[in-house]
């Protein structure tokens, strides 16, 4: 059996991981990553209350438990490039950063450089033959957050949750009387916990006032603080009363204005033809043709044509896409195998 190195994140899902492996008679080290520790005006970081229920669970499980301290690198990897790309008037995914630039490439090294021979983590996901594959469990599956984790890293790589339901987990979770049972799964930003992007960007950039347009009329209907804090889309907190609901259709970042339209079918909330760049495949790219698709974590899988363009990938939709914004991610799919993805380029 191998020694494996598990990253424990408090919660239920690494808990039960580590014990998994452990009843199948790996060596099991447990490893609490600490990414970030800032508090936020009225909000406490969560994380050493994380890393004591980590801590709890390795006791209970009587395995080795370490702490890898990545706050440096996180905060220049993930968080100074999710500001970046807000700055730039972009939607990006830091847990999918995080997954590429920490889980699955700092914390692999230094285990595999402290003697670990696969390390292992809660994500729902599978790998077969070095393919990522989508969980068991549709509803939990994470592959969309893996596609940029390479497949040397997915060859030394364990997801034990991968062909189990998350119902099941909390069930077998507490069968074992793991500490972390019952504790509700995180939520918000996945390095910060309970708060919401705004609040948190509000910490980095300056909020400056600006104009809200009707595209229709070309009239101002209001003020925002600060075009970087709204996203394609958007229908609440516009503060635009009465009448039929508004929606965000774009902005401009150098003017700090803020476009908006009554309108459901304007064509700027949907697209059929979306550009892909900073494209990452698992293995080798496929063949240009039809595969599916999922356009945001959680977003029902759609049939798109894929076809290549110099060094960006283009997809050309069955139906059209609503809202699909610039910095976030889409991924691509063979049956249940995640080939890779990239990120939405502007139009």
């Amino acid at each position: 059996m191998s020694v494996v190195y598990v990253g424990m994140s408090g919660g239920v899902d690494s808990s039960l991981t580590a014990a998994l492996l452990k009843e199948q008679g790996h060596t099991v080290v447990g490893v609490y990553m600490k990414n970030w520790t800032k508090d936020l005006p009225g909000m406490k970081c969560p994380w050493a209350e994380d890393l004591a229920d980590a801590k709890r669970v390795a006791v209970q499980l009587g395995i080795d438990f370490k702490v890898f301290d990545f706050e440096t690198e996180y905060k220049q990897k993930v968080v100074d490039y999710m500001i970046q790309e807000y700055r730039l008037g972009r939607t990006p995914n830091p847990d999918i950063m995080c997954n590429q630039e920490v889980k699955f490439k700092l914390f692999l090294e230094a285990a595999l450089e402290d003697g670990a021979d696969m390390i292992a983590t809660g994500h729902y996901a599978r790998v077969e033959d070095g393919q990522l594959k989508m969980a068991e469990d549709s509803t939990k599956d994470q592959t969309y957050f893996l596609y940029r984790v390479t497949k040397a890293a997915l060859e030394k790589t364990l997801f034990p949750l991968g062909e189990h339901k998350k119902s099941d987990v909390r069930t077998m979770a507490a069968e074992r009387g793991l500490y972390t049972a019952t504790k509700k799964d995180s939520q918000g930003i996945c390095f910060v916990g309970q708060i919401g992007i705004r609040e948190f960007l509000s910490e980095y950039v300056e909020q400056t006032a600006g104009p809200i347009i009707d595209t229709q009329t070309g009239l101002t209907l209001g003020q925002h603080d600060g075009a970087i804090f709204y996203t394609l889309g958007q229908r609440h907190g516009l503060d635009i009363g009465g009448g039929l609901p508004y929606y965000v259709v774009g902005k401009d970042m150098d003017k700090n204005e803020v476009c908006v339209t009554t309108n459901l079918n304007d064509s700027q909330l949907w697209q059929t033809t979306i550009r892909l760049g900073g494209v990452h495949w698992i293995d080798s790219p496929p063949e240009p043709g039809e595969y599916h698709v999922r356009v945001r974590h959680r977003g029902t899988l759609v049939k798109a044509t894929i076809s290549f363009e110099d060094n960006n990938v283009r997809l050309d939709v069955t139906q059209p896409e609503r809202a699909v914004t610039a910095g976030q991610s889409i991924v691509i799919y063979d049956g249940p195998v995640c080939l890779g993805g990239g990120i939405v380029q502007p139009l």
